[in-house]
């Protein structure tokens, strides 16, 4: 059994990773177009400062991630986020800390005190009866009001999506909280259940020895496949039930086709054997955003904390700042400190485009509005992402359904990235992990 798994990042790595430990027989070859695996999953070292270019780790409240590292060998590697990183800010019309505690929710600047009766008033509110679809918008401003959402929901969501309320679908995105209120009527009733059901910690913020790409490295070496960098998929044709891959002029032939690349490399990689399913994948959305890191031989500020987030409202250019050095004490050298800036997003998506001097201009200026730095920075670096992070539109589920079906109609052709079902990297190990079984079941 010849299979081809085409992307180098996270999920082709973990898809790899699990077709061979159920089935070590399988001849495994993967093609990643860049010189390095790991994706967005990579860790730039600039004069000692280690800057992420996405990610810089997962919760361990999901186990995916954790059992990958487990099976891999690379538990040396973990590295659990410090105290600091408990404390998370938002700013708004000034910095102020997110509330940990009841007590601190009711004393919050954030909201008023007829915004926070209104998020009390959450318990009151009938469940939506039906299963259509909304922005986390509307989801937010019906059940815990409009005040709630934007200070709290809006700058949460730029974090994680890069994206805005009103321009993601809340079932795609944060099924779970639907789940609440389905199941228990509404998000303080079921958050009240579900404790008393499991107790026990919400997760620790977990990252790797060396930044993230210590891992990628890590287990891209426990794999014993064929791999190939540098090199461009030119398109993908089908005969006698053998899918033939045309790479660089050259044509190989598989069993099975893994496509672990962004939607919308792989809508190009199948226009040849399906146009529909091609203009499907053309139909997901991307956030742009861009990376700024920026450390310092010496600052002021004592960056006790996570970072920021800031609302919409707040009319900044940044939608966020990570204080690295803080949340993993190796992310900076000894006494130095290093911050991560973005920029862009559904928000402002043209910022995320402009060019690497005025980014750092526009990171700088951030860090000082918001946290009041006016050191400049020792070393920076930039990481523009034109297509960043997906964007689950609303309809993004019902899209997945078809698309998926379709999909089904071309036996031994996958799909594993972060385009269809969550964009974090428990989400992205523990689908590929999926596909790897699917794979195994349908093919041997």
């Amino acid at each position: 059994m010849k299979i081809a798994i085409i992307g180098g990042g996270i999920s082709g790595l973990t898809t790899a990773f699990y077709i061979k430990k159920y089935r070590p027989e399988a001849e495994i070859t993967l093609f990643e177009k860049e010189s390095s695996l790991g994706g967005k999953m990579m860790t730039k070292n600039i004069d000692g400062f280690l800057f992420e270019e996405g990610s810089n780790g997962f919760l361990s409240n999901k186990p995916d991630t954790l059992e990958l590292v487990k099976e891999s060998g690379a538990e040396d590697l973990l590295m659990r986020s410090s105290d600091n990183a408990r404390v998370r800010f938002i700013y708004k019309d000034a910095l102020h800390q997110l509330p940990e505690s009841p007590l601190a929710f009711l004393k919050t600047p954030l909201l008023s005190t007829l915004g926070k009766l209104r998020v009390a008033g959450e318990i009151f509110v009938p469940a939506k009866k039906d299963d259509y679809d909304e922005t986390l918008q509307s989801f937010g401003y019906r059940r815990v009001g409009k005040e709630m959402t934007d200070a709290f929901l809006d700058p949460m969501v730029a974090g994680i999506f890069a994206s805005s309320p009103d321009k993601i679908s809340v079932n795609s995105a944060f099924p779970a909280v639907v789940k609440l209120e389905k199941e228990y009527g509404g998000l303080f009733k079921g958050m009240l259940k579900k404790k008393k059901k499991d107790a026990g910690p919400g997760g620790v913020l977990m990252s790797f020895k060396g930044g993230v790409s210590s891992f990628i490295d890590l287990l891209t070496n426990s794999l014993k496949i064929e791999i190939k960098t540098d090199v461009s998929i030119e398109n993908l044709s089908k005969i006698n039930q053998k899918y033939l891959l045309h790479v660089e002029g050259k044509t190989e032939e598989f069993d099975t086709v893994v496509l672990s690349t962004p939607a919308y490399e792989s809508k190009e990689i199948v226009k040849q054997i399906d146009p529909q399913l091609s203009e499907m994948l053309d139909d997901i959305e991307y956030s742009p955003i861009s990376v700024v890191g920026l450390g310092y031989n010496e600052l002021s500020h004592k960056l006790q904390g996570f970072g920021l987030l800031t609302t919409s409202s707040a009319k900044k250019d940044v939608l966020g700042v990570l204080w690295d050095s803080s949340i993993f004490t190796d992310r900076a050298p000894k006494n130095k400190k290093a911050l991560r800036v973005m920029i862009g997003g559904q928000r402002s998506p043209s910022l995320a485009l402009k060019s690497e001097k005025e980014l750092k201009e526009i990171a700088i200026k951030g860090a000082k509005e918001t946290m009041g730095i006016d050191e400049l920075p020792d070393v920076s670096y930039v990481k523009k992402w034109e297509r960043g992070i997906p964007n689950y539109r609303v309809g993004h589920l019902e899209k997945m359904d078809k698309l998926f079906k379709r999909l089904g109609e071309h036996k031994g052709l996958y799909l594993s990235s972060n385009a269809y079902f969550g964009v974090g990297l428990n989400d992205c190990v523990g689908n590929s992990k999926k596909v790897a079984k699917k794979i195994v079941n349908d093919m041997f």
